[in-house]
């Protein structure tokens, strides 16, 4: 009943009303203060990445679910194409040419059922000799982890591609003894361009690319799988400023050819053929930057038929780097 003040609490007693008392401000201080980072995964013991650590440790560094094992998805994998401090490189001669060469390979996974031949035959041999792991996998889940490339039931995971300084390209040809032929790429950003001038340069002797920070394709797992494994013997150097960089070398002494449709001779003219040469190959739609190309000592055109406006930077690299050899042999 409202106003029965008989009716248990009330009636407040004296001195029970709640106040600041003193040293109130340092009771919550500790509640307040961080408990540091959060241990990684693998530092928690009651984390499964924890257990599949202490698993892999007892295995002699093997992950769990290593070669034989078919079922569920390899630790780690997450769907995608590349983590982000690894890159995924498929197909048969790309995994082998980076076994052989002895690039840095995390894991190496193979399909359930794999239709062996002299690559895959080697290739297990080779990673089986490095201690490197070997994972079986269902196809779907290669699929998955390649971004649906055309793998041939083979890919590996490697770190991310390790770029040399331009200065190591000219030592590079210091050290061969031969004069330094080096292909620049000025704005070209498809990765498979840049794996196709990786897999010319290769046959042609080249000792290296040049290629800007900025606008322009890097190493990936594409331009791994166009260069058909060109990418671990050619080092590739990224420039923070590519007209920059040519005028330094031309001051050492080195010529600089650019290759564009209006050029000043044919490219069965090529000047500087063989002297230290950098052969700059514009994209395919813009052509050479303006910067880059002041810094040319020529100007080189392919002559192509009238109803092909262009060719690719790939194609018209693999045609200078031809008629460059042609010149030296």
């Amino acid at each position: 009943m409202a106003g029965n003040s008989q009716r248990r609490g009330a009636t407040r007693k004296t001195g029970s009303k709640k106040g600041a008392s003193t040293g109130t401000g340092g009771h919550s201080r500790r509640a307040l203060e961080g408990k540091g980072p959060t241990p990684k995964a693998e530092d928690r013991v009651y984390h499964v990445a924890h257990k599949r650590k202490v698993a892999a440790e007892k295995s002699g560094g093997r992950p769990s679910g290593g070669r034989g094992s078919s079922g569920g998805r390899p630790a780690g994998l997450k769907g995608g194409r590349k983590s982000s401090t690894h890159e995924i490189v498929s197909g048969r001669n790309s995994v082998l040419e980076a076994l052989r060469v002895g690039v840095p390979i995390a894991t190496v996974y193979l399909a359930t059922r794999l239709e062996a031949d002299d690559r895959t035959r080697e290739i297990i041999s080779i990673a089986a000799d490095a201690g490197y792991p070997l994972l079986e996998v269902t196809r779907t889940e290669l699929d998955r982890l390649t971004d649906g490339s055309v793998h041939q039931g083979v890919a590996i995971q490697v770190p991310p591609y390790a770029y040399a300084d331009d200065e190591d390209l000219l030592d590079r040809a210091a050290a061969a003894g031969t004069s330094p032929l080096v292909v620049a790429l000025d704005g070209v950003t498809d990765p498979r361009n840049l794996g196709a001038v990786l897999r010319s340069a290769g046959a042609f002797g080249a000792h290296g690319l040049l290629v800007p920070e900025r606008r322009s394709a890097g190493v990936t797992a594409a331009a791994w799988k166009v260069s058909a494994g060109a990418a671990a013997r050619v080092p590739v150097a990224r420039v923070t400023n590519l007209a920059r960089t040519l005028q330094e070398w031309k001051k050492a002494g080195v010529f600089v050819v650019g290759l564009d449709g209006g050029g000043d001779v044919a490219i069965g003219d090529l000047p500087y053929a063989t002297d230290p040469l950098v052969l700059v190959v514009g994209s395919e739609g813009k052509g050479i930057s303006r910067l880059v190309r002041e810094q040319c000592d020529a100007i080189a055109s392919i002559p192509i038929g009238g109803d092909v406006e262009s060719l690719n930077a790939g194609v018209a690299a693999g045609i200078a780097l031809y008629e460059v050899a042609a010149r030296r042999a």
